[in-house]
Parts: C-alpha cells; structure tokens; sequence
C-alpha cells in the first residue's frame, strides 16, 4: 500500500512542514483545481471534481477526529491491532467510541514518503468521490503534526493477501471470485475515469491497494497519488514520475506524461496477476520471468499456450474459453502504445460478462444463456 517511485529508487525522507501548502496541493492534484480551505466541501466552479455526473450529487464531508480519539480506537495503536505497514506508515484495526463502528485507521509516518500533499490529496479526493467500488473515508485527524486517516474496515484484507503466500487453510481464490475482484476493481476504475467531472487518474493501482470486503467485494484504496485528468484539448498532465515499480506504463516512466491510459496498463498489470497468479515483478524467478509482462508477451502470440498462464493454485479449475477472453484484455491493456489500448469502460463490458459466467468445477460448464459481447478494442484518446 506504500508506494515509490516509478524508477525503482525511492525518494529520499522529507521533512514534515506543520502547514499544508497551497502550491503543493495544486500540483499534485492537478493545475486547475484548489485547495478547499475549512470543511471539505463540493467546489461549485466547473474545475472542482463534480460527483453528479453519475445521478449523484450528494456530498458528504469527511469527520474530523482527535488524535486521543483514534489512539482510543485502536488501544493506544497496540501492536495485535496492526493490520499493515508499508511505505507510508502503519494501518490499524479500530473501534470508534462514538458510534461503535469498526474501522480501519492509517497512522502515516512522520518521516515516511508519503507527505501532507498526498494526505490532503486524499481527504479531498475520497470526499468528494462515492463509488461502491472505492473505499469510504469515514474521517481523518491533524493534530498537530499527526496525520492520520480512518476508512471501512474491509475484512478480507487486500486482493494481494489472496494471491500470493497464502497461509495453509486459507480459502484459495476460485475462478468465478477472480472474475468478480477484476470486474469490480475495473468498475472503481471507470467511475474515476468517466463519471468523476474532470476525471481522476488513479495513478497506483496495484494488488495490494485492492482491498475487499464481505463476499470478496472489492474497493480500490490509496488515493494519495491521484491526479485530476486532462480538460479540454489537453491530451495529457505533465508530472514527476511517481507510482509502483512493475505497474507504471511505460510510456508514463519514460516521459512524465500521465493519461488515463496509463491507469488501464496498470489494471492489465493487476488482471494479469489475478490470472497467473504472479508479481508483476518477483526477482525469486529466473532470470527471463521476473518481470510479467516480460513473460507473457511471448505466451500472448500463442493460444495453445494459454493454460501455462493460468495460476497453478486454480489447478485446472477453470473455464478454457473464459481464460483465453480474460487474457485477450490483459494483453490490450498492456499494449506498449498507449493509443492501442482500449478505454476502461470497454475493459467494464468484457470483464463484467465473464464474472457473469459462473464456472461450476464440477459439470465444468457456464451456465448462462447470454451471447458473449465483442472482445474491446483499442480506441484513441483519452
């Protein structure tokens, strides 16, 4: 959930500043969008975010918690509440006093990589932004130089959890329940893409930022480098080159230029992961197979090499037809060329419908009667 940057070197540790600067906010954000000073709320000039666009144009702002409040929560951050750590401090599990909810609470590090900037940058993008499939913020706190951040508790951890060293007795994930993560984690995506006015490119997407709830539902997490899209005859935002390394398009390391194309690279990244079962980089591997793009693109020109690709964890227990679709789109979203890639919402269709045929290991049949939609293709722009 930490990230770094793109080139694999992480930055250096930076000073934590008591006060959140206006120029900071406006490039990380993007140029044409400002800080909201006071309460958060909706901006009514036409370069704020603007939820509406999807039927949904109520706005409600993020609760604003004392540090002693949430140090209550999470019994003074004892170490059997820790969730997580990464890169940008530590996540808790918590019980607020208040309303006697559960949460989950991130306690950013004071001298960790993840800053003011991308705290605000967050508070502001997960309050003005609803979705079923983004995490909810219920709140955060800065007092004084602490940061803190506080979400739903999402049971089942995250989608990297399930996917790599799971422990012995672990359920395993099935066909049918990686179809249903990709399709909704595509769902986040295409919110922040085409319904959020301007859209938001995500700009971390990754397994370990998937997180899931009852049923395995998932939500994308971790907002901190979100950046608004381009507007008007824009074609692209122009910024420091920050991300995780084995998920940043290529296009986007080499130049700075972000697009939203960049985003649905990453997600092929994570669809490819969720298929095979492998990291987008794990140096445990030989030489030649430690990079996943690296790997798959020679087993993409040939079909009847498709099942070496699906995860041996699934141990054949998968639908041959359903395999070779749900590797059709992974291998348009990691096109290179960023115009080749298809635009997330033909990525929604494809993956929607096959988390709508349920595979049945035991017939080793679908059973569904709908007719198969056309495989996306790439269209240009955005």
């Amino acid at each position: 959930m930490g990230w770094i940057p793109c080139s694999g070197n992480p930055d250096g540790k930076k000073k934590r500043k008591s006060k959140m600067k206006k120029m900071e906010v406006q490039e990380s954000m993007g140029d044409h969008t400002k800080p909201i000073p006071g309460k958060l709320k909706r901006n009514s000039s036409t370069n704020s975010i603007d939820p509406s666009k999807n039927g949904n144009s109520d706005h409600i702002a993020a609760q604003t918690f004392t540090f002693r409040e949430l140090a209550t929560a999470t019994r003074n951050f004892r170490t059997e509440c820790l969730l997580g750590e990464g890169g940008f401090g530590r996540v808790y599990k918590g019980r607020l006093d208040s309303t006697n909810q559960v949460v989950a609470i991130k306690q950013l590090d004071r001298d960790g990589l993840q800053g003011n900037r991308e705290f605000l940058v967050e508070v502001l993008m997960l309050s003005l932004l609803h979705h079923p499939n983004l995490v909810n913020l219920i709140g955060y706190c800065a007092d004084g130089d602490q940061r803190l951040l506080v979400y739903e508790y999402m049971p089942l951890g995250s989608l990297e959890d399930h996917l790599y060293d799971v422990s012995l007795g672990k359920k395993r994930l099935d066909w049918n329940t990686r179809m249903k993560i990709a399709a909704g984690a595509a769902k986040g995506l295409e919110y922040l893409h085409d319904k959020a006015n301007p859209p938001v490119i995500y700009r971390d997407l990754k397994c370990s930022n998937i997180l899931l709830g009852e049923g395995y539902h998932p939500k994308l997490s971790d907002f901190g480098l979100a950046k608004l899209g381009p507007v008007g005859e824009n074609t692209h935002v122009s910024t420091r080159v920050m991300g995780t390394y084995g998920y940043c398009a290529p296009e986007y390391a080499m130049t700075g230029q972000l697009t939203l194309k960049s985003d649905v690279y990453s997600f092929g990244i994570v669809l490819l992961e969720i298929i095979t079962g492998r990291k987008a980089i794990d140096n445990s591997k030989a030489a030649g197979e430690q990079n996943l793009v690296a790997w798959a693109k020679p087993l993409f020109k040939d079909r009847r090499k498709f099942s070496q690709m699906a995860d041996p964890m699934l141990q054949g227990q998968y639908p041959p037809r359903g395999l070779y679709q749900a590797l059709a789109v992974a291998a348009m979203c990691v096109q290179e060329q960023a115009n080749m890639r298809p635009v997330i919402a033909d990525v929604v269709t494809a993956l929607t419908y096959l988390a709508s045929q349920r595979y049945d290991p035991n017939s080793h049949s679908l059973q569904s009667p709908r007719l198969a939609p056309p495989t996306p293709t790439s269209k240009r722009g955005r």
